[in-house]
C-alpha cells in the first residue's frame, strides 16, 4: 500500500444531509415548492453529481418540468445556488470531518504514505471542506485531488481513479480507496483499485458486494489496520 484514495462526500465528512439542505434552500429561493426529505434523498443519492440529481428527480417526479425550453439553464443555476448554500453551511462549522479521519491522515502523512482525493463533488466543496477543518496548508497535504471538474464522467465510471492513478504513477494495486457508497465502490472496482467502504447513515443499507471490507465508521482505523487489510489481497 503506497497510498491512500479519500474519497470525500460521506467519506471525509457526513456531508449528505448538509447537501440535502442545501438543495432544499434553493428550491425555497426558486420558489418551486420540492422538499427532499431524509428517506428521498437516500434514493437520490443514487445518482452523482448534484445536476444530475436534480434531472433525475425531475424523470420520475415531474417529468413535464423538463420540458421548459429553459430547463439546463434553470438546473445549473438551481446547482449553482445549492452550492452557495452548501459552502455557507460548511464555512460556519456545520460539517465537521468524521470522528477518525483527521488522526488518520496525520498519521499518513508521518509515516509518508501518499494520500489523494478522488471524488464526483465540485471543487469549491472540497477546498472549502479541508480548509475549513484542517487548516489553509491541508490543501497540499495530498498529492493530487480529483475531482468533479477534471474528469467528463463521474462515478460509478472509474475515470476519477484512473486520472489520480495516472498522476501518482502508481498501479491500482499500489493504492487503496476509501469510499461510502456502491456507486464509489463500483467506480474501484471498474478501475481495479482495492476498496474499503466505511459507511454512514445515508449508506449504509446498500449493497457492497466485491468490497476488500465493510467497517461502520473510522473509529481506531490506523495505516496498520489498513495494511494489514491490504495485505489480505490475492494479486
Amino acid at each position: 500500500m503506497k497510498a491512500l484514495i479519500f474519497d470525500v462526500d460521506g467519506t471525509l465528512a457526513d456531508t449528505e444531509d448538509a447537501h440535502r439542505k442545501a438543495f432544499n434552500d434553493a428550491f425555497v429561493e426558486f420558489k418551486l415548492g420540492w422538499v427532499w426529505d431524509s428517506d428521498l434523498y437516500k434514493k437520490l443519492l443514487k445518482v452523482t453529481g448534484g445536476k444530475q440529481r436534480i434531472r433525475f428527480f425531475l424523470e420520475n417526479h415531474d417529468p413535464d418540468f423538463l420540458q421548459r425550453a429553459d430547463i439546463d439553464d434553470l438546473i445549473l443555476s438551481l446547482h449553482q445556488t445549492k452550492t452557495k448554500y452548501f459552502i455557507a453551511r460548511l464555512e460556519n462549522g456545520q460539517v465537521p470531518l468524521r470522528p477518525g479521519i483527521e488522526d488518520l491522515i496525520h498519521e499518513a502523512r508521518a509515516m509518508g504514505l501518499t494520500i489523494a482525493i478522488a471524488t464526483t463533488t465540485t471543487p469549491v466543496n472540497v477546498r472549502t471542506l479541508l480548509t475549513v477543518n484542517l487548516g489553509k496548508d491541508s490543501l497540499d497535504w495530498f498529492a493530487c485531488i480529483g475531482d468533479g471538474g477534471v474528469v467528463p464522467v463521474l462515478k460509478p465510471e472509474p475515470d476519477v481513479y484512473n486520472w489520480v492513478l495516472d498522476k501518482l504513477g502508481l498501479r491500482p494495486e499500489e493504492a487503496l480507496a476509501l469510499e461510502d457508497s456502491r456507486n464509489g465502490l463500483i467506480s474501484c472496482v471498474r478501475a481495479s483499485v482495492p476498496c474499503l467502504v466505511v459507511t454512514n447513515d445515508y449508506t449504509a443499507d446498500q449493497d457492497f458486494s466485491g468490497c476488500l471490507a465493510q467497517w461502520p465508521n473510522y473509529e481506531d482505523v490506523t495505516v496498520a489496520k489498513l495494511e494489514a487489510l491490504c495485505a489480505t489481497i490475492k494479486l
